[in-house]
């Protein structure tokens, strides 16, 4: 069984109002239901809290996906404060927040595949980062 994070907006594109995304990221989620375990990380849960009215309604409405809750790796935390400092000398601006970066050194230390609608966004700074996304695995 592989393990694979699942990045903030692939939920919100399966759970939330409709989206170009929405197909591609239900249809992916059912494609490794069988053969992965999905992983959650408090970013991510952080970033979902305005899905759901209370912190029950939004497990409760998780909770078929069977995910697996992973606290973020100190090195990972280092790791993507280092990725967010060299992508702010480079003239990054604060639109692309550290959550993003955390989410994939969290990946990328823990050996996790990460299932994100924005591979770029990663790639640039985890380029060994097994990506699952719209241009690596078009439906």
């Amino acid at each position: 069984m592989i393990s694979v994070l699942v990045d903030t907006n692939v939920f919100i594109d399966v759970f939330g109002p409709e989206t170009q995304f929405k197909k591609w990221s239900s249809d992916t989620i059912l494609a490794l239901k069988e053969e992965s375990q999905f992983i959650l990380t408090p970013i991510v849960w952080a970033e979902l809290s305005s899905m759901a009215p209370s912190e029950d309604e939004l497990a409760f409405t998780l909770a078929r996906l069977n995910l697996v809750r992973e606290a973020l790796p100190f090195p990972a935390a280092y790791r993507a404060g280092m990725a967010h400092m060299q992508y702010r000398r480079a003239g990054g601006l604060r639109d692309r927040t550290l959550p993003d970066f955390l989410i994939g050194a969290h990946a990328l230390i823990r050996s996790h595949r990460l299932l994100t609608r924005d591979a770029a966004r990663y790639r640039a700074y985890f380029p060994s980062l097994d990506i699952i996304s719209p241009e690596t695995h078009p439906l």
